[in-house]
């Protein structure tokens, strides 16, 4: 193994370190200290790969924007309607609403609001991450009305932000009610309002 490889890793050890202690706590509850002790690292090794606790978050972000998305593609990746696809993305909803799903584990939901107030950096990668999502779901709604597998809408790119933010309430509904019931009832009114009939 490279130098430069210990070194990625070592980062990333980091990253998802942070990541687990911020899902907890929130950004603003976890401390500079505290990711060094859970990580087994001394100071001087966090801030070789990071100048402050904002461009650590700023990195924290990017990295779990990056697998997201790369989640999402995986999923839609393959043949199928653009129906089945989106299918695919709403079901992985559904199979992650427990303790440790979603709710729990989305960083827009854990820290968007936080964030939001806290740094513009980190607001920017949040909001730039969800546009890009949105734009993919969107390329699936047009894929999908092309095909005929999903009815046309004049603003596909306005249909998806809205079905993203369905979503993402549902999800927070779900975890504060520790019932997938939220969850069913959007999936359920996603599929009607993809239906090629209004």
């Amino acid at each position: 193994m490279t130098e430069h490889s210990k070194s990625d890793l070592k980062r990333l050890h980091i990253l998802e370190t942070g990541r687990a202690l911020v899902v907890r706590h929130g950004f603003g509850g976890v401390g500079i200290a505290r990711i060094l002790k859970e990580c087994g690292i001394p100071k001087g090794s966090f801030y070789y790969y990071f100048e402050s606790k904002e461009d650590f978050g700023k990195a924290l972000l990017d990295h779990y924007v990056e697998t997201y998305l790369a989640r999402f593609d995986t999923l839609i990746a393959g043949p199928g309607a653009a129906r089945d696809k989106l299918d695919r993305f709403w079901q992985a909803w559904l199979a992650q609403a427990g303790a440790e799903g979603i709710a729990s584990q989305c960083l827009v939901v854990k820290l968007g609001a936080e964030v939001a107030d806290l740094s513009d950096d980190m607001r920017l990668i949040l909001d730039t991450g969800i546009s890009e999502l949105v734009g993919r779901i969107a390329d699936l709604l047009r894929a999908g009305a092309e095909e005929g597998s999903i009815r046309r809408f004049d603003a596909p790119e306005a249909v998806a932000r809205m079905l993203y933010a369905k979503w993402l309430g549902a999800a927070i509904l779900a975890k504060l009610a520790r019932s997938q019931a939220p969850l069913q009832q959007a999936l359920a009114e996603t599929t009607d309002q993809l239906s090629r009939t209004s």
